[in-house]
């Protein structure tokens, strides 16, 4: 079975001094077998073992601020700093998932777990585990907030009306 990732790109044109945007879709297939590079975890960051970390680059967003990868690692002990945010849904192994505060769970294939930015855990990987991490850089505030005033822009537009269910603005 073929994986198949949809991708939207967008194209400004010019034509007789106006802009016109035009949307076009493609579906791009999905890599068969990922291309799995090294990802060293920080050294200081480990804390018992020596657990070798991969990482295969699925997709990623034409304005850098979301990526979907594969990571898969070795038997170790290890903090990890979240710098963006991070949902992850466990495909393989186990991972033990210890909190700030000191609370552990185990989590496994099937599961999945939101990192927000700024958080950190501490990993007791017992094997193997891999997982499919959705990563995201979170706006600035000035720009979520420059988002509500595009949404209630948009919505006096269209006369008052309700928001559409999805997208961006």
């Amino acid at each position: 079975m073929r994986d198949y990732v949809i991708f939207l790109s967008l194209r400004t044109s010019q034509l007789a001094g106006t802009s016109l945007m035009t949307i076009e879709y493609s579906i791009k297939p999905g890599t068969e077998a990922a291309d799995f590079r090294l990802s060293p975890i920080n050294p200081a960051w480990i804390l018992e073992g020596k657990p070798v970390a991969r990482i295969a680059l699925l997709s990623s967003s034409a304005d850098g601020t979301a990526s979907t990868y594969y990571w898969d690692c070795t038997a170790g002990r290890f903090n990890w700093f979240y710098g963006f945010d991070e949902t992850l849904h466990i495909l393989e192994g186990s991972v033990t998932l210890k909190d700030h505060v000191g609370r552990s769970r185990l989590v496994v294939a099937g599961d999945t777990v939101f990192f927000p930015t700024g958080s950190s855990a501490e990993w007791t990987v017992d094997k193997y585990i891999r997982k499919l991490a959705f990563c995201r850089t979170p706006l600035p505030g000035f720009l979520i907030s420059l988002r509500g005033v595009a949404r209630r822009l948009k919505r006096l537009a269209r006369g008052g009306a309700e928001p559409e269910p999805s997208g961006l603005l």
